[in-house]
């Protein structure tokens, strides 16, 4: 274990024989890293154009249409972070969404190629094996001598429990290789000498870390800046911290300048842009961490296919935390341990680790404290911080997520020095082994629960669409576009990225203005004709239509400045199945009988 948290130096050059065995234990770590990325997506590999992810089709359905839009908009010369082609008529601000834009620049021509939803796999996978791969080299050639260590600790922080569940579909927080970069070049700032030229690279970092996850950018900044605050007032680092902090804040300082100048239209937009929202749409006291929730297993795992796992999480792709009571004992006895092993400067990083994680797990149980699944009257400290700028739109459970880094560094830098110092009883040595392997085995990802979802109409992917809406022009499905209806963008999204054009809808699956207390809501604010297409899908029941709901839904209608309105044969449903005559019948007492075209069936809107 290194005696502070310096990444300048790295293992000494090694002999040609173990340089030989480095680069086989390199692309050991490789393979296997690669083999777990393709075993968690497996489900999805058999055809990414007709299978889902079950528990999340909507966010799946979100990112292959930000993929589709991003390269549009980049390839037809039109802003990437602000968009009227859905939300018709006040359009979506994009720089408060995950609008992932560098994914959708720099893979455009895989998206043009294969199509969004095959793109979409390829970075998903693409994901989980970067992130492996830049902490195991972080790991290797910064922290620790053991490629064993490195290996571990890497493929641990890639496919522990928060990766795996956010595998569910998020392309932003599966992007775990942007945090071992930004901790790699963050320290190097302390280089003396270079501080302008690493403080530019850094700043272009942060900027690319946050046009694809920005709230894990934010947590990353959050839970550096308190542990080098730790270590650096620890009495045996003060004087390191003091010779090296001008050269530290000059490079900062840069950072903050390149960062701001790239970022200073998004971030324009972010704060002060059209349709921007304060805070979230999403409750705080739902979306924290069960204290219990710790300690418990993951279901996408061995545990939990062997029925360990639970539902403490809010939904299935927040499970930020779930190590196992086993691992949770193994992080202890490996603190310990380390703490036993290390001189006082070594003793500053692990106190500094150490307080790290206990501040953000307390900070992830949310503004009330839960025990499984059970709220308590113990206030805690986010209850205070939730109420901040920028603090105020991050989910608290997510903020397990600092935590699993954390653990994964303590797990390499104990397999380290039993490979520096082994142990002088082997029974010792067979202790650490079995600790090991029953912390860790129950924890190996299965792949994630996939299903079919309905096709993309034949009206849209042979273009026929085009004979019945005017350039730019505004159709909708029925139901309307919303997170639980996604196909609105799944079909916006094949027609750009074919090239077939441009046609915009209502509604949408994004964060903006509207929520209760000047808060940001999921999707618009419901107008009549949704309300009605939705309670029709849901319950399989006409609604009951007067005079008045036709004038109501006519105005919609005009607001909306819609020409078609089309219902698919099966329409895609995120959390229910969709009763899609109840839909047809519901339409045809709006509109009239309807005209079947290909293989859908669509209503003419005459012009207002």
């Amino acid at each position: 274990m290194p005696s502070s948290p310096s990444l300048a130096t790295g293992p000494a050059p090694a002999s040609p024989p173990r340089a030989a065995r480095a680069r086989r234990a390199d692309l050991i770590v490789v393979l296997v890293a690669l083999a777990l990325a393709v075993w968690v997506t497996s489900g999805l590999w058999r055809d990414p154009n007709v299978r889902t992810i079950t528990v999340n089709s909507s966010d799946q359905a979100l990112f292959e249409w930000l993929l589709a839009f991003g390269g549009h908009a980049v390839t037809h010369g039109e802003n990437p972070f602000f968009t009227y082609l859905i939300n018709v008529p006040d359009g979506v601000n994009l720089a408060v969404n995950t609008s992932i834009t560098v994914y959708a620049v720099v893979f455009a021509p895989l998206t043009y190629l294969i199509g969004p939803p095959a793109t979409f796999l390829v970075i998903l996978t693409l994901n989980l094996l970067a992130t492996a791969l830049a902490w195991y080299w972080l790991l290797s050639r910064h922290l620790v001598r053991s490629r064993l260590a490195a290996g571990v600790g890497g493929l641990f922080i890639a496919y522990s429990p928060g990766m795996v569940s956010h595998a569910n579909a998020h392309l932003n927080w599966s992007a775990g290789w942007l945090v071992p970069l930004l901790v790699w070049r963050l320290f190097a700032l302390r280089r003396p000498g270079h501080w302008l030229r690493d403080g530019v690279i850094l700043g272009v970092l942060v900027a690319v870390a946050f046009s694809i996850a920005a709230e894990g950018l934010f947590f990353t900044a959050l839970a550096l800046g308190v542990f080098l605050a730790v270590w650096a007032l620890h009495p045996a680092r003060r004087a390191e911290a003091r010779a090296v902090l001008p050269t530290f804040l000059r490079g900062l300082g840069v950072t903050a300048v390149v960062a701001g100048v790239l970022l200073a239209y998004p971030l324009w937009l972010h704060f002060a842009g059209p349709q921007r929202y304060h805070g979230t749409g999403f409750d705080p006291v739902i979306h924290s961490e069960d204290i219990a929730a710790f300690a418990a297993y993951p279901r996408r795992s061995l545990a939990g296919e062997a029925g360990l796992g639970t539902s403490l999480a809010p939904n299935p792709t927040e499970e930020n935390s779930f190590f196992g009571v086993g691992l949770l004992l193994l992080t202890v006895a490996c603190f310990v341990a380390l703490w036993r092993w290390a001189d006082a400067g070594r003793r500053a990083t692990l106190w500094a680790l150490g307080a790290t994680t206990v501040i953000f797990a307390v900070l992830s149980f949310g503004p009330v404290a839960k025990v499984d699944g059970r709220r308590t009257d113990l206030p805690m400290p986010f209850d205070l911080l939730g109420q901040l700028p920028v603090v105020n739109a991050a989910l608290p459970a997510r903020l397990a997520l600092v935590v699993a880094p954390i653990i994964g560094l303590l797990l390499a830098y104990t397999v380290d020095h039993l490979r520096a110092v082994p142990p002088r009883h082997r029974s010792t040595e067979l202790a650490w082994s079995l600790g090991f392997a029953v912390a860790l085995l129950p924890l190996l990802p299965t792949p994630l629960l996939t299903d079919e979802r309905e096709p993309i109409p034949r009206f849209i992917t042979a273009g026929t669409w085009k004979q019945y809406v005017s350039p730019g022009g505004v159709l909708t499905p029925v139901p309307l576009t919303v997170d639980i209806y996604p196909d609105g963008q799944r079909w916006q999204a094949y027609a750009l990225s074919h090239r077939q054009g441009e046609f915009a809808i209502p509604g949408g699956f994004f964060l903006g203005p509207g929520g209760p207390d000047g808060r940001g809501r999921i999707g618009p604010v419901p107008r009549t004709l949704s309300a009605l297409m939705d309670q029709a899908g849901r319950t399989g029941l006409v609604p009951i239509i007067t005079d008045g709901t036709v004038r109501e839904v006519q105005s919609d209608l005009r607001h909306w400045r819609i020409e078609t309105v089309v219902l698919a044969d099966a329409v895609h449903g995120a959390k229910f199945e969709v009763d899609e005559e109840a839909v047809r019948r519901t339409a045809t007492a709006l509109f009239g009988e309807p005209q079947r075209v290909d293989d859908v069936w669509i209503w003419r809107v005459p012009p207002a």
